[in-house]
């Protein structure tokens, strides 16, 4: 009968709290029995002792007890979740009645207003107390362990080592402790202090990385998770760990820093997977923020392709320089209204509602174009409105010439008509010497805007290559493709690209804006490359799934294996900041470029691709076609 009473409440409060009433109903129960024993020991003599003084002594210490279980709330502890601190009330609640009790005691015994039998002795007081104390503990660490017992046995068991005996390690243990689904077993703590190396952490070994990431520890012990604990590593340190971790075969997971906790708490669902982001990313790069406050403050800025991946950070990261206004031009419709949905409606953006300003529009469009400048007037432009999509651009080569490079034509006119006082363009690495038609739209209007400086509008290009997660890149597609179950697809088993985060190339945009002078093109460090095929086989491994697979399916047209940062006759000069570098480039003659772009403009009315194609090898030399149906007019040539 109490076996069956007892499951049926913890069922119904296995994913909840019990409620405070029945702790309270507890520990009132345990105040009588301790007070029962108090009196027992404590009495040496039964004289005088009536069952009216008893009565007294007992509601005298019960409601001074009950004050402070409702002071300190006690019963209102979730037993599951208690900690040092819970323990510490505990105590509390058993010390101040206690005391208060004894100085009613000194009190008395000096003023005689009742006979001593009618008070607690101090002796029986510090029983009490005492025995009250261990009671709590005790019935709180017996629900604990009943609690844990029961779930153990229904739990899946997972055996795992944590990266880092800190703090964060000791939060993290306590916390999969808790967890209602699986029964983790930390089996071992990994440290690079050498203090705690051979110390126990809960019992469990602090030990080093070279003795517990490796086959024979792994094995042994059947260790399947490697959890990181150290919110603050250096991400160099991380990554390294993880591909260790990896390597054995353990899924790889992390604490976030104490600022993503939720509510301030930290429970076993708060640690995240290791994406594969965390393994492309660098060491963030430190920006002098001087230079863009100088550039930006109290200006009025235009965003062209405000709505993409780079354009729209652009404008987050802009606001924290205070801009008068910031303009943002985009022809999505959807996705524009997502951006302007998100900044209107969340920090710290929110704050700066008056000063933006969202537009519908076309950058092909010059008639469209003309009257937002000539309404808002910006004095730095940041164009990064671009189609950039490789197979697409190869197909629709008329869309690309009219948008990539006359679109950028507009820009860059409107700029100098209504005296901006900086334009600056977003480039790509597929740029430099291009094998497709997109690459080649983009030297195109870098070459235009190079020779349209003057002194009062200054044309500066940046050139990076791929950023994490931006629209339509190979981060998201093997991210469908896992969701589908496979395969994963890469057009060449040896082709590889740089990456950078969107953030971090913003950041470099913003600083080798601030820098240009007039005709720069800025090269970023990418860092080193990567190899696409390597980046499949550490998402799949980082998702978990078995039996996926990585499909060669060919390059496609106008794709190449690797991508560069400078063209063959190009050379790099440092700047103040290590992490951008100036191109020194060929500089085309201004008569030059407005007869080839006005022949350009006169062949793209007539919608021949192969014509249009023909023109712009003609204006950029170095356009050699790749895997593409534009591959024949190289060789006519």
């Amino acid at each position: 009968m109490f076996n069956k009473l007892f499951f049926k409440l913890v069922k119904r409060f296995r994913h909840s709290a019990a409620p405070g009433w029945v702790l309270l109903v507890m520990d009132i129960l345990l105040f009588t029995v301790a007070f029962t024993m108090a009196e027992a020991f404590a009495l040496r003599s039964f004289v005088g002792l009536t069952f009216r003084s008893v009565l007294f002594k007992y509601l005298t210490s019960f409601g001074v007890t009950l004050l402070f279980f409702l002071i300190f709330k006690t019963y209102k502890n979730i037993v599951r979740h208690m900690g040092l601190n819970d323990i510490f009330r505990v105590l509390l609640v058993c010390v101040f009645p206690a005391l208060i009790l004894a100085v009613a005691n000194f009190v008395n015994n000096q003023s005689h207003l009742l006979p001593n039998y009618y008070l607690l002795s101090y002796r029986a007081l510090a029983m009490l107390y005492s025995i009250l104390a261990v009671e709590m503990l005790l019935a709180r660490f017996m629900l604990l362990y009943i609690y844990n017992q029961y779930f153990k046995r229904q739990r899946k068991v997972c055996n795992v080592v944590i990266y880092g005996a800190g703090a964060a390690g000791v939060i993290a243990n306590n916390a999969l402790k808790q967890d209602l689904h699986t029964e983790y077993k930390v089996v071992a703590f990994i440290d690079d202090d050498k203090t705690k190396i051979n110390q126990q952490l809960d019992s469990v070994p602090v030990m080093r990385v070279r003795d517990v990431l490796n086959e024979k520890f792994v094995k042994k012990n059947n260790v399947t998770q490697l959890i990181i604990a150290i919110p603050t590593i250096r991400l160099m340190h991380k990554q390294a760990i993880t591909n260790r971790g990896l390597d054995l075969g353990l899924t790889v997971k992390a604490v976030p820093h104490i600022s993503k906790w939720m509510d301030g708490t930290f429970t076993s669902t708060q640690i995240q997977d290791i994406k594969i982001e965390d393994l492309l990313q660098r060491e963030p790069i430190k920006i002098d923020n001087i230079n863009v406050v100088r550039e930006v403050l109290d200006k009025t800025v235009m965003v062209t392709g405000a709505a993409g991946s780079i354009g729209s950070e652009i404008c987050r990261q802009l606001f924290q320089y205070r801009p008068k206004r910031v303009i943002m031009v985009d022809q999505a419709e959807s996705p524009m209204y997502d951006l302007q949905f998100e900044l209107r409606n969340n920090e710290p953006y929110k704050r700066y509602a008056d000063s933006m300003v969202f537009v519908i529009a076309n950058v092909k469009d010059y008639a469209r174009m003309e009257e937002i400048f000539e309404e808002y007037r910006p004095n730095l432009v940041y164009h990064a409105a671009a189609y950039k999509h490789v197979p697409f651009m190869e197909e629709n080569p008329y869309e690309a010439i009219y948008v990539n490079v006359f679109g950028t034509k507009n820009v860059a006119d409107l700029s100098i008509k209504y005296d901006a006082e900086k334009f600056v363009m977003i480039s790509t690495d597929k740029a430099v010497n291009p094998t497709n038609v997109m690459g080649a739209t983009k030297r195109m209007a870098e070459i235009y805007i190079q020779s349209r400086s003057t002194d009062k509008t200054h044309f500066v290009t940046t050139r990076f290559g791929n950023v994490l997660g931006s629209n339509g890149s190979v981060i998201p597609l093997f991210k469908k493709q896992l969701a589908a179950g496979g395969p994963l697809t890469v057009t060449h088993k040896d082709i590889i690209r740089y990456f950078m985060t969107i953030p971090e190339a913003c950041n470099l945009v913003l600083e080798a804006g601030a820098m240009g002078a007039g005709g720069d093109i800025f090269v970023f460090d990418m860092g080193k490359p990567v190899k696409i095929y390597d980046m499949a086989k550490r998402m799949i491994q980082l998702s978990g799934l078995k039996g996926i697979e990585i499909k060669e399916i060919g390059l496609r047209p106008g794709e190449k294996l690797y991508e560069e940062l400078l063209a063959t006759k190009e050379n790099n000069i440092p700047t103040y900041h290590p992490k951008i570098l100036r191109a020194e480039v060929r500089k085309y003659p201004l008569e030059e470029i407005d007869r080839e772009y006005g022949e350009l403009e006169d062949i793209l009315w007539t919608l021949d691709d192969r014509k249009i194609v023909a023109k712009m090898k003609e204006i950029v030399p170095e356009f050699i076609s790749n895997n593409s149906i534009y591959c024949e007019l190289d060789k006519k040539s």
